[in-house]
């Protein structure tokens, strides 16, 4: 049975917010619906019932705007345009209505930092060369050496390669990313002007909240001086300026009753939370715990640290185990290493997806009690594993522009399967997927998990309805138990305690009056196996 909704009407006054349960959709490889291989709009209009039933009360939509799609999307040509691959204008807007007619909000992407390099402002600043006002969007500059060969500055890349393309003319532009992706320029008032208008577009057509896409990056310093480590201010990210341009952010937000949610990586909490005053924005991922190894002490710290930054300015923590950029945490958690970073990701690393599911089931029971909001990138509530791409398959420029060393980040944005007898496991019709679905993708299918109450489906839906009838759970406090070494054990009032066992034997429960859920099966004296999680009722 599903879990009743809340009003998911714009501007309505409630801070559902404060503790959501989030979906993010890949579009391209949610749902086909039109069998051409690549997911869109009518795929996932088909599977609103399928979120609804699984309890989420707001889906987050990567880009689906018209893009060349360099980089998944993220380089976007027209954020008032639909990309045809993924439908029209029309059917966002009938998607948006749909999903509110069933207690689902939508939030969309933002991508302040870069535009396409085919978005008409650029192709402008192309053809009207040096020093012309088009070219004051971007960071256009004379290269240096004899014959201005060298690039402006020697900035890294957030992907690997260089962060400056020369053009015809001889004159460099930045981009952070790939050059495809060439960076704006937030000190130009057009700028900021294009950004909040698009901003009303969108929170005219009932979306209720914007994920704000490396939302500590867009402003730089104006002198663009060489990259030394450790400088403060950075020149690039984290400058004191974003702080005015997401208070202006927030007062259209306020405007039209909707949230923001940042993507800010920062190690310094002090400077982290500044992004959640007030006036600013109203959430921001929680890396730290996303990025973490499943032990119990790193994971305990990695809880203490988020929650006590965030307490100064009153906001909710977001709590996530993965994303499109980030391997599955099936595949994480089967392996040595079980903590996620970008520079460690190498072909063939050895995987025990056993362990892994095991463990990834009994972090969904610790990721969903925690206070606060959630956020479920699909497929993680089927259990998928990070698939092996063909390399001469993968298309995500990571691994291009490291000289093919990096497995990209292709692995989890393969195609979902939702029929286990149907071609390509149910996700279009007989076209075959963008992206190859690895032997035996079928076995994870939705249809298939829906039927068995033991499956990695049943256990996300069951804990999604308690989360939302619950008193206990969302927003609110967190009071730490007394637990043996290796287990994480936790009450939220009134009346539920949260115990996940890392340790590497069965640990004994509290007393309780009557247990709530499982990860897995307890042991046959009632104690909890290693790696397993449990909601009991005290």
């Amino acid at each position: 049975m599903a879990a009743p909704h809340r009003d998911p009407t714009p501007g309505s006054p409630d801070d559902w917010w404060r503790d959501a349960a989030i979906y993010q959709v890949y579009p391209r490889s949610f749902a086909d619906g039109d069998g051409d291989g690549t997911g869109d709009l009518a795929g996932v209009r088909a599977k609103l019932p399928y979120l609804a039933e699984l309890g989420v009360d707001a889906v987050w939509f990567t880009p689906w705007y018209l893009s060349p799609l360099a980089d998944g999307g993220y380089d976007v040509a027209d954020y008032r345009t639909i990309d045809p691959a993924f439908g029209t204008l029309d059917e966002a807007e009938k998607l948006i209505a749909e999903a509110r007619s069933l207690g689902i909000r939508t939030i969309v992407d933002i991508v302040p930092n870069h535009v396409s390099d085919q978005h008409p402002w650029f192709r402008a600043a192309l053809a009207a060369g040096p020093g012309s006002p088009e070219r004051k969007r971007f960071h256009f500059r004379p290269g240096r050496g004899e014959h201005g060969e060298l690039p402006p500055n020697d900035w890294p890349s957030q992907f690997a390669g260089p962060t400056w393309t020369r053009v015809e003319d001889g004159e460099w532009y930045l981009h952070l990313f790939t050059p495809q992706q060439p960076d704006l320029n937030w000190a130009h008032p057009a700028v900021r002007e294009e950004h909040e208008s698009v901003l009303r577009f969108w929170f005219e057509r009932g979306v209720a909240g914007v994920r704000i896409d490396s939302a500590a990056l867009p402003v730089k310093d104006p002198a663009l001086p060489d990259f030394v480590e450790g400088r403060d201010p950075h020149p690039y990210v984290d400058r004191d300026e974003l702080h005015e341009i997401y208070r202006s952010w927030r007062r259209v937000a306020d405007a039209h009753g909707a949230v923001f949610v940042g993507e800010v990586w920062l190690p310094d909490s002090e400077r982290f939370a500044r992004y959640l005053r007030p006036d600013e924005l109203h959430t921001a991922f929680n890396f730290t715990f996303l990025a973490c190894p499943w032990d119990a002490d790193r994971l305990r710290t990695a809880i203490d640290d988020t929650l006590a930054e965030h307490a100064p300015v009153g906001a909710p923590a977001t709590w996530v185990l993965c994303n499109h950029d980030v391997t599955r945490t099936v595949t994480r958690y089967g392996r040595a290493d079980t903590g996620f970073d970008f520079a460690t990701k190498a072909f063939g690393t050895p995987t025990d997806l056993e362990l892994g599911t095991r463990r990834a089931r009994a972090a969904a029971l610790l990721t969903l009690a925690l206070p606060g909001s959630v956020y479920l990138y699909q497929g993680e509530e089927l259990g998928l594993p990070e698939a092996d791409i063909p390399r001469e398959r993968i298309q995500d420029p990571m691994h291009f522009r490291s000289g093919g060393t990096d497995p990209g980040r292709d692995g989890c944005r393969v195609p979902l399967p939702w029929k286990a007898a149907s071609p390509y496991a149910g996700f279009g019709s007989d076209a075959e997927p963008w992206l190859p679905q690895p032997a035996g993708w079928s076995a994870y299918a939705a249809d298939r998990q829906a039927a068995d109450p033991a499956s990695m489906l049943s256990l996300y839906r069951t804990a999604l309805r308690l989360r939302r009838t619950e008193p206990a759970l969302g927003d609110g406090a967190l009071e730490w138990l007394p637990a043996p070494d290796g287990v994480l054990a936790f009450r939220r009032a009134p009346g539920l305690v949260c115990v996940v066992n890392l340790a590497g034997r069965p640990a004994a429960l509290p007393d309780h009056d009557a247990v709530l859920l499982t990860s897995g099966p307890l042991d046959p004296d009632g104690g909890l196996p290693t790696d397993t999680a449990v909601w009991l009722r005290v």
